[in-house]
């Protein structure tokens, strides 16, 4: 099952086909009769470029030039920009506009409304045309001129490459302890572990873009996917860099929220403990009614203290809501699953194919 889109009423209905492999792509225009001068010519293999943007006008001007001037110098490959418009309330789709028409290699997808990161993470990579994939975020943190070693590694018959954030000192120390924290406790909890310290930016082939497509689940954690394909992966160490400029669009409710959906998304141990903490309960609950029994047929019955019964039904009350709360986080996923609304909706394409 493939993430699904809604198109607005008067564009054509279907998908366009994805172009052929980069190595028969030139071939198919040959006419019967005419042998060409090579078995077959070779087309330089097409890089996507995937770029989710909300609330990006400040950065985009020096994002573009950076981002075009780096992917030229790579030799051997053609490109595409395929940027994602996410609901962005400010100036952002204006100027996807003025770029998309000032160079054709850049295409825009707008989204009817925002739909988070994830979702527009996801609509880039079903629009990319590509043979190898990258998304980036806009902000200018994680380095353009790093898609080159990205690209080196690919040709070494890597189909993953991963970037590794080894310097993080450009984040607040408490994103940076958060971050730490939400790997460990994840990956203890999951049976697929997320590499530390890895983003959303890597090289992905069309292989495992078309393995993320199968997988049907709406609330996509992304980084959590990329893990469970598996593949051939590498590791390029860099240093995160400042934001080049706006403003993030994470507050720490948000990332909090983030984490809940990374960790429910991939393990039902939270579940599984509550059980464990329930029979040690009942557990500790029978050998207090066998000592009381016990004590009662020997020293007789004394008055029994409110104090204490109070206690004991607030502890084992909070006890049982924290159970629920955290089913309830379980069902609601199965809630938003099984109405199969799509992830997200496109209201407009923008820009020619490369």
């Amino acid at each position: 099952m493939t993430p699904q889109s809604v198109e607005r009423q008067g564009t054509k209905a279907g998908r366009k086909k994805r172009p052929l492999p980069a190595e028969v792509r030139s071939a198919s225009a040959v006419p019967d009769g005419i042998a060409p001068k090579s078995a077959v010519e070779k087309v330089p293999p097409l890089l996507s470029l995937v770029v989710p943007c909300f609330n990006e006008q400040d950065v985009l001007p020096l994002f573009f030039s950076r981002v075009v001037d780096e992917l030229e110098r790579i030799d051997g490959i053609d490109f595409e920009i395929v940027c994602v418009n996410d609901g962005s309330r400010d100036g952002t789709l204006a100027v996807l506009l003025g770029a998309c028409r000032a160079d054709a290699r850049i295409r825009v997808i707008d989204l009817s409304r925002n739909f988070g990161k994830e979702a527009a993470l996801s609509a880039a990579l079903a629009e990319a045309r590509g043979d190898i994939i990258v998304p980036i975020d806009a902000d200018l943190q994680d380095p353009p001129q790093l898609i080159a070693q990205m690209v080196e590694k690919w040709r070494e018959g890597y189909d993953v490459v991963l970037a590794k954030r080894m310097d993080r000192s450009a984040d607040t120390v408490l994103k940076r302890w958060t971050a730490s924290a939400f790997y460990r406790v994840h990956n203890a909890l999951s049976d697929v572990a997320i590499p530390e310290n890895t983003g959303d930016f890597r090289l992905i082939t069309r292989e495992v873009v078309d393995a993320l497509a199968q997988l049907p689940e709406r609330h996509r954690f992304m980084k959590g996917l990329f893990a469970w394909v598996g593949f051939r992966t590498a590791e390029i160490e860099y240093r995160r860099e400042p934001r080049a400029a706006g403003k993030t669009k994470f507050s720490f409710w948000k990332l909090w929220n983030f984490a809940m959906e990374g960790v429910t998304s991939f393990s039902t141990l939270p579940m599984r403990i509550w059980t464990y903490i329930g029979t040690f309960v009942a557990f500790c609950a029978v050998i207090r009614a066998v000592m009381l029994t016990v004590r009662t047929l020997i020293w007789g019955v004394d008055v029994p203290g409110y104090a204490s019964l109070a206690t004991a039904i607030l502890l084992l009350g909070g006890v049982q809501l924290i159970g629920i709360g955290i089913l309830g986080e379980y069902v609601g996923r199965i809630y938003f699953e099984v109405k199969g609304r799509p992830i997200y909706i496109v209201k407009g394409r923008h820009g020619s194919r490369v």
